[in-house]
């Protein structure tokens, strides 16, 4: 979609698409240096005398305002990036910009949610036409001052110029302008003029972390609270039979003891205290449901690929002919297990429940999905519930589950208290939620050399994240195409996780069309490129992916990663995926280092629309194909009776820092509004190093992790050279 068309919206639209996904915005700026040279700058924003501007905008008269970004920050960038686009059609310095955390407002926000990489692409239209609509009414207000007409006037960071070279700051109109009327039609910037959007900027709250002051949930202190740390069920299946808090309560610094549903609480003045509290109790668990282990979960999965309890998400033509008529025909199996998440920050929550409201403060994903949450388990209206933000120490999907929260809920609801309720390592690893278990099974079949039949069959744990999958790549670009699933609803608590199904599903499928590919005695690269050519002008609206700029990816990729013209022992595999409305190909490059094939290299092109802040952006694709390549390589959680058998990093594998591979990224360059980037650059990552894998040693992969199948990644020399 192009953004440069001019969008036209009344006053009540301007109220109603200023509240879209990314919210409706609380703006300001400091435009002392703009407006007003010789004012130095608050120390004290709270103590500045801000006018109404309108319901989502405040200037203070001596030109200083400050954006509120509404979406949760977890690491995605989003807190630089909507006031950066916010900035750019408001006309003001970036450097003179001041950002904070907007707590969860329901009235004059709505999609405050960090997930799914969506927050820009929701938000694209509505942040600019916020910006552009409040520089228009400093304008009009400037103009009548002069009694001059708007179209005479100009801006420039936050001073308004007239044809007589007059000037006024923001700041000195910002009365006269929160009484005029909000315009029918306002011009938006194209993106030749834009002076923010598409420079680098740092973290807005980047001298905060690295100076340690206070910012994400487990910095937060209030007088008075206790902190709690809660002992829960040790296997999935098993509820509580009976509990001794003696020991626990004879405990210096431990407070209380409660239970509530299934858990235990203890109650102390510090964290370590609450943690040795915890430690300290003497429980009993009875059997619920069947304890499920490792060996159970193949079996079930197993069983629900080779049964026909199916849904099918899409059917194209006649697979079962296409199969019968074909010259050749490949099947494959690929697994994957579960899953925790691993953020660095540990889960926690601050709840303050009393009679006259419920207070909540900390790190969540979703916090309108939590509040409602809360007030229901509660039995509260929604209206006595408030909930801040802090920034999250890592989120991944996580987050997205306000468990953690509603725990504080209950428990200070239940004594009364104000509580800071903490997760150990142990706590999150042990108590979900996972990214689920999952096999796929991929046919096809192949006629005269070309694919005339596809079935993709998934069998998961817990699943409901279908949603527009069967509508990727090669959905459009086989006659006879079909995608069915199969779910089995286990005890184990399973959630998103980053790049929710998709995680795997692109690692599975990049896979099987490479060892397709090599049936058919055509480059991988090639097969792709021919494929996504009979997608080319289709009518099927269905279709989610450009099959022009996938193609634009994967050539650029091609070019830019050196594919087949790499030196003797370096080892290729590619990838080209579309997930989160963004288009990627990557390249990984493997050698071998003592006899053992070594990811050096990722080279990741994607196409994710208009690049707000390219630092940020770079920050957001390195990360993504590191941790889908570390992930693939080492991540496994398995289960024995209920309970996983990690608890915590000595037992759990994650990459390391040596073992990270250089990546390399490119942006395609364009006008389209912007699309997914926290989580795209995951998916394909395990693929192409599966694929390089493949091309070092010869051998197929089709578990992960990768390292569970040492036969294949580590061989004699010769052998591998062949």
């Amino acid at each position: 979609m192009s953004t440069t068309k001019p969008i036209e919206f009344s006053r009540r639209g301007f109220i109603k698409t200023s509240s879209l996904a990314s919210g409706g915005l609380l703006i300001g700026f400091n435009l002392f240096n703009a407006c007003k040279p010789n004012v130095a700058p608050p120390i004290d924003l709270s103590l500045l005398d801000y006018n109404d501007f309108n319901a989502f905008i405040k200037i203070a008269d001596n030109g200083a305002v400050t954006i509120f970004s509404p979406n949760p920050e977890v690491g995605q960038g989003i807190k630089t990036a909507i006031p950066m686009i916010i900035a750019e059609e408001l006309d003001v310095a970036w450097k003179n910009v001041f950002v904070e955390q907007a707590p969860l407002d329901t009235k004059n926000f709505t999609r405050q949610v960090a997930g799914g990489s969506q927050s820009l692409r929701f938000g694209w239209d509505a942040l600019r036409q916020t910006g552009a609509t409040a520089r228009q009414m400093l304008v009009n207000a400037a103009a009548t001052k002069w009694g001059v007409d708007p179209s005479e006037c100009t801006t420039n960071e936050g001073v308004i110029s007239n044809a007589n070279g007059e000037t006024l700051g923001y700041g000195d109109v910002v009365k006269e302008a929160a009484m005029v009327e909000i315009p029918e039609k306002v011009k938006l910037k194209k993106p030749k003029d834009y002076k923010i959007i598409g420079t680098d900027a740092h973290n807005v709250d980047i001298d905060k972390i690295v100076t340690g002051k206070p910012l994400y949930g487990m910095d937060f202190k209030r007088e008075g609270m206790l902190h709690a740390c809660v002992l829960r069920p040790p296997a999935f299946g098993q509820k509580l039979d009976s509990f001794d808090d003696t020991a626990a309560r004879a405990i210096s610094g431990v407070v209380d003891v409660v239970q509530f549903d299934d858990k235990i609480a203890v109650l102390a003045k510090d964290t370590w205290t609450a943690f040795k509290g915890k430690n300290a109790l003497k429980a009993k668990w009875k059997e619920d449901k069947k304890l499920e282990s490792s060996e159970d979960h193949n079996d079930i999965l197993d069983g629900l690929l080779d049964g026909k309890e199916f849904n099918t998400m899409r059917a194209d033509g006649d697979i079962k002919k296409a199969f019968a008529d074909a010259d050749k025909v490949l099947e494959r199996t690929y697994e994957s297990p579960f899953l925790p998440h691993n953020c660095m920050e540990p889960m926690n929550f601050f709840a303050d429940v009393s009679a006259d409201k419920v207070e909540l403060i900390g790190p969540i994903q979703t916090p309108e999905r939590t509040a409602k949450s809360i007030a229901d388990i509660l039995e509260r209206d929604e209206a006595d519930v408030s909930l801040e933000m802090t920034r999250i120490g890592g989120g991944f999907g996580r987050r997205l589950i306000g468990d953690y929260a509603i725990e504080a809920a209950q428990v200070s609801n239940i004594t009364k208290k104000p509580i800071k309720l903490v997760y150990t390592r142990e706590d999150d690893m042990e108590g979900g939620i996972y990214r689920m278990a999952i096999k796929y099974r991929f046919k096809a079949a192949v006629k005269n050399g070309e694919i005339t039949g596809y079935h993709l069959k998934e069998a998961s744990f817990n699943s409901n994240m279908y949603g527009l999958i069967p509508h990727f790549f090669p959905a459009g670009a086989v006659e006879n195409y079909q995608v069915d699933v199969a779910n089995y609803k286990s005890d184990i608590s399973t959630g998103p996780w980053r790049a929710p199904y998709t995680n795997f599903l692109a690692s599975a499928e990049q896979s099987f069309f490479s060892e397709l590919a090599e049936l058919m005695e055509v480059d991988q690269v090639q097969l792709h490129l021919d494929m996504l050519q009979k997608v080319k002008g289709t009518t099927d609206d269905r279709i989610q992916y450009s099959p022009e700029r996938l193609e634009n990816v994967i050539k650029v990729a091609v070019e830019k990663s050196g594919w087949g013209k790499k030196e003797e022992g370096v080892y290729q595999g590619f990838a080209g995926y579309y997930c989160h409305n963004s288009h990627v190909a990557e390249v990984a490059d493997v050698v071998i280092e003592n006899e053992t094939p070594v990811v050096k290299k990722i080279t990741c092109v994607v196409d994710c629309g208009i690049v707000v802040n390219p630092m940020g952006a770079l920050n957001q694709l390195e990360g993504g194909a590191i941790d889908g390549v570390g992930h693939a390589m080492y991540g496994d959680l398995a289960f024995k009776d209920g309970k996983p058998l990690s608890n915590n990093f000595d037992t759990f594998r994650l990459i390391r820092m040596k073992e990270a591979p250089l990546v390399e990224c490119h942006f395609i360059e364009n006008e389209y509004s912007p699309t997914g980037l926290g989580e795209p650059a995951l998916p394909p990552a395990a693929g192409a190093v599966a694929n390089a894998m493949k091309a070092a040693t010869g051998k197929r992969i089709y578990g992960q992790p990768f390292t569970k199948n040492p036969e294949l990644l580590t061989l004699p020399k010769k052998e591998i050279l062949g």
